[in-house]
């Protein structure tokens, strides 16, 4: 007598939670990742500081950051996770293009570096890549990071590397047209210390005026 054979079922779903600001985007993430058999959303954050008190009281299996969160940063908690879980995976998923931000995360502990126009189609894999103990990036930001740790450089190439993580993103920030009062809000951040960052910014970029630092950040955006 033979028996049918019964399709193959994940035992346990892998607990995924996630870190963004944008509530939408967080409710996009989650549908896409209900409708596979073996990942599940265990809980979400809009800042880090709520996400670093949910992740000890429950457990995950991945985490995914983005880097603009209001308070500290996504490649703060990024650090922070790493230095709490030492073992657990975390995907960055931001609008941020690699080229800035990618050699950031992954130096800061991030296992994985996914913009968000990428999302939809390479998510489900960048999770399950970043679970498997693997790193994801995409084939390109590869190329150029494997080129880069070859040569030595992967520190100190760019006049944006001397930076601090804040400081980059008031600078992108700039470079999409806010004012000193739109980035406070949405950093959840003093007016004075955005003009502290924006008067580190242009000493260290060698930046005359306020107006040579909207114009480098214009042209940066537009790079990018």
């Amino acid at each position: 007598m033979t028996h049918p054979v019964k399709p193959l079922v994940p035992t346990e779903k892998k607990r995924v939670f996630i870190v963004d600001d944008h509530p939408i985007f967080r409710k996009g993430l989650e549908m896409l990742i209900s409708m596979e058999a073996d990942l599940t959303v265990c809980g979400e954050a809009s800042e880090s500081r709520l996400a670093i008190d949910a992740l000890r009281q429950i457990e995950a299996d991945v985490v995914l950051v983005d880097i603009s969160l209001p308070g500290a940063d996504g490649i703060e908690l990024v650090k922070h996770l790493r230095a709490e879980h030492p073992k657990l995976p975390i995907l960055v998923i931001t609008a941020y293009d690699e080229k800035t931000y990618g050699l950031r995360a992954l130096r800061a502990g991030a296992t994985g570096y996914l913009t968000k126009r990428e999302g939809e189609t390479h998510l489900v894999a960048a999770v399950r890549s970043v679970l498997s103990g693997k790193i994801w990036v995409s084939p390109d930001f590869k190329g150029q990071l494997i080129y880069k740790i070859a040569l030595g450089a992967v520190d100190g190439d760019s006049p944006l590397d001397a930076l601090s993580d804040r400081e980059l993103e008031v600078l992108h920030l700039l470079g999409e047209g806010k004012s000193s009062q739109e980035i406070s809000e949405k950093l959840n951040l003093s007016i004075k210390t955005i003009e502290t960052h924006r008067l580190h910014i242009k000493q260290k970029l060698e930046l005359k005026s306020s107006s040579d630092l909207v114009r480098f950040a214009l042209e940066l955006k537009r790079e990018v």
